[in-house]
């Protein structure tokens, strides 16, 4: 694994911010020479600090105007109640986050829709109908002043 010093950390924080920034660009802003900063770089995907590479999409210009973080609760806590769950949030195209978490409940989904209307088809016709569901608490998104996913 690649060790993470001041150096690889700016990179990184570069990478975050433009995963397109050049070589060049990105060396001039950490203080390397380019063929250093390209064999850090080289050497972070190598090692699996840097996972991939995306596009930050626009939920705008893709339709999507509401987003809900959702909790979800199971009546039975055995495997084969969460690999059913997790089968049908994979199928789910509304769902683009799904977490198993530690609490009262078993998950926490990311949603996006187009409108609160689909929201509510999504709601009744794909949570409502998964085997083992036993609560569903919605928190609807007003705002995200920091959000780093990329």
């Amino acid at each position: 694994m690649a060790k993470i010093d001041a150096v690889n950390d700016r990179i990184l924080r570069e990478l975050q911010r433009d995963g397109r920034i050049s070589n060049l660009d990105l060396a001039e802003r950490v203080g390397l020479s380019p063929s250093a900063c390209l064999r850090r770089v080289q050497e972070l995907e190598r090692s699996g600090v840097i996972a991939g590479y995306r596009a930050v999409l626009s939920a705008e210009a893709r339709g999507i105007g509401f987003v809900a973080f959702v909790g979800v609760g199971l009546n039975e806590h055995n495997k084969t109640a969460q690999e059913r769950f997790e089968r049908a949030m994979a199928r789910a195209p509304e769902v683009v986050e799904c977490h198993n978490i530690t609490g009262t409940i078993e998950y926490m989904l990311r949603v996006e829709c187009a409108d609160l209307a689909a929201y509510k088809a999504f709601h009744t016709e794909v949570l409502g109908t998964v085997p083992h569901v036993n609560s569903i608490t919605s928190y609807v998104v007003m705002g995200s002043p920091k959000d780093l996913r990329a």
